[in-house]
């Protein structure tokens, strides 16, 4: 199969992102994202196998994807990551890997990454206070997340960009102190406002929901002051305006601030479809709309016949995902993001 330059949806965007979500298990329970007991579980067979994770990307990079961010669940926790990892850098059309990662698991796990060839890490951090920290993530350990951050800093993977969920009640008392950090570090700390979804056990959820514009408008009180998207950013989303954040800088600070929320404008510039971790290619996060490229692919397929279903679910990406919508109609409530990497 020769190597296209673009790989284009109905509406004209072009598509150079791919997430990937390389498991559906996490080590944390947080309760905005799942009930303290987990979800069900794929089971072993059904998750796609490194090298059919690396197969996909491959061929999908011959149709035009240059980033693949890599997701969970926790992606972490996935065996075999390092070598999934150092597989996708040998990919020439992959010009940029990086991941989302609650960072636990980090101070033992930055440098074989970083060596095998990860770019960059998104760290999430909702708090910065270990009582919390442990309430919020049900049983997570604050100490051992800065020490993540700490190891991504001294090996080299930057910029380091840090996603914080808000929510009222809980941590929006935290929004300047979370923005400090980008005082002293070049940091990127993104504000995500929380967006309530099924499945999560958490039941009244939309009370916790501090608007996006709440969130900015603290943040601008301290002096802050608008950049340009992405700058000072090395992710190529961020860099071209396509990415979900606008960013501010604090005076006399070295990183920037993000502000986050779904129910901006983001459809008529998204560049990204999502393949869930047993094998389903998602060309919206908030659509049914899936292509199975797993049985294709283990009942022997060829490279061209996978590539006519990257193909044909970029060619199913809706011009809107309708996110206002969809939240009007299940108040409190809309499609789960845990296992699907966001």
């Amino acid at each position: 199969m020769g190597r296209m330059t673009r790989l284009v949806d109905s509406f004209g965007r072009e598509i150079t992102y791919l997430r990937v979500s390389v498991t559906d298990k996490c080590n944390l329970r947080c309760i905005y994202c799942m009930p303290e007991e987990g979800v069900k579980l794929k089971s072993h067979s059904d998750i796609l196998r490194i090298e059919e994770l690396a197969r996909i990307i491959d061929i999908a990079s011959r149709l035009g994807i240059t980033h693949v961010r890599l997701t969970g669940g926790e992606p972490l926790v996935r065996q075999g990551i390092v070598t999934l990892v150092c597989v996708l850098s040998e990919i020439p059309g992959i010009s940029d890997i990086s991941m989302t990662t609650n960072g636990l698991l980090l101070p033992g796990l930055a440098r074989p990454l970083r060596e095998a060839g990860l770019d960059r890490v998104n760290v999430s951090l909702d708090t910065l206070r270990p009582e919390r920290f442990r309430k919020v993530t049900r049983h997570g350990d604050l100490k051992s997340v800065l020490a993540g951050l700490k190891a991504v800093e001294d090996v080299g993977l930057s910029p380091v960009k840090i996603n914080t969920v808000v929510l009222k009640g809980i941590n929006h008392d935290e929004i300047a102190d979370i923005a400090t950090l980008t005082k002293e570090r070049p940091w990127t700390v993104r504000f995500i406002e929380f967006m309530p979804f099924w499945n999560n056990g958490w039941k009244f959820n939309s009370r916790y929901v501090t608007p996006i514009s709440e969130i900015r408008d603290e943040i601008m009180a301290e002096g802050a002051w608008p950049v340009e998207s992405g700058a000072g950013q090395d992710e190529p989303t961020d860099r071209a305006g396509r990415g979900p954040a606008n960013y501010v800088k604090l005076p006399g600070a070295k990183g920037s601030i993000g502000f986050i929320s779904l129910k901006d404008h983001i459809c008529s510039s998204c560049n990204r479809i999502r393949l869930t971790a047993d094998g389903r290619l998602l060309p919206c996060l908030l659509s049914d709309i899936s292509v199975d490229l797993r049985t294709p692919l283990r009942e022997g397929a060829k490279d061209g016949v996978i590539a006519g279903l990257i193909c044909k679910a970029v060619s199913l990406k809706p011009e809107n995902g309708r996110v206002a919508e969809a939240m009007a109609a299940c108040p409190g409530e809309n499609p789960s993001l845990s296992k699907i990497g966001g």
